[in-house]
């Protein structure tokens, strides 16, 4: 039995056209699962769909800014009138307009960000796991960092959004383990995406990957494999977790 195929399963990703979204949906094609692309742009969904098919895989196009409710209820909407009942769900998408300290955050970035990280995944799950649970069941996986268990001169509002999403999957945990949907989050340490690109480019960087225990920066795959066991079979006993992918940063030595 080959415990990591998603076959037959439809499975949603937010925020998957670059970075760790796409490498997810990647992935998860590539194990058989039907994957819903989406992000704010259109023409980037379609490039990934398209990407996906030519490599043999399976996927449709629903953009959607998760910072619209509107538009969200349409992906939850559209999802499953295309594709039927969703078994996997990866809320990946997030913001994070403000570099800088709390005290300079104002109330409207704030506000964005909390609706877009963790607003869009309460509605999200909330619309998609009782066609789930109709099916006998699923996963849902939340995308967190390990900025949510530390404090944080630059990003903090970022931070505070990260660590509500991993309080999200504890209570969804608990409600939703009934209906056999499991639950968890993912926190990527620092992975070199295009949204993380100035805390990753140039000297920063590098002095950050050689302070990492394994000694480099994260890569996309690397949180992609880690979401594709979370929504196999191979973690059909795991929920209401959060696993730290981080190249073992928050163990350094602290002296």
């Amino acid at each position: 039995m080959n415990l990591f195929s998603l076959a037959g399963q439809v499975a949603v990703v937010t925020g998957s056209t670059r970075g760790i979204g796409k490498a997810v949906a990647m992935m998860f094609a590539a194990q058989g699962a039907k994957v819903v692309v989406s992000s704010r742009k259109a023409d980037a969904c379609a490039a990934v769909v398209n990407e996906i098919t030519a490599a043999g895989g399976t996927a449709i196009a629903i953009p959607a800014n998760m910072s619209d409710m509107a538009a969200v209820e349409n992906l939850a909407k559209e999802t499953e009138r295309q594709l039927g009942p969703v078994s996997i769900l990866v809320c990946n998408a997030a913001v994070n307009p403000v570099y800088g300290p709390m005290s300079k955050v104002d109330d409207r970035a704030f506000e964005k960000v909390m609706t877009t990280n963790v607003g869009a995944n309460l509605k999200l799950i909330n619309l998609l796991s009782p066609g789930m649970a109709g099916t006998g069941g699923g996963s849902i996986i939340l995308l967190s960092s390990v900025v949510a268990f530390a404090g944080s001169r630059n990003i903090g509002a970022y931070a505070v959004s990260k660590a509500a999403d991993i309080q999200l999957v504890r209570n969804f945990a608990i409600e939703l383990g009934p209906q056999n949907i499991r639950v968890n989050a993912i926190a990527p340490g620092l992975i070199a995406t295009d949204f993380a690109t100035v805390l990753w480019e140039g000297p920063a960087g590098k002095a950050f990957a050689a302070k990492t225990p394994l000694g480099r920066l994260g890569e996309p795959d690397d949180i992609a494999g880690v979401a594709l066991f979370l929504a196999s079979k191979a973690a059909k006993f795991v929920t209401g977790q959060c696993i730290v992918a981080d190249g073992g940063v928050l163990q350094q030595d602290p002296f």
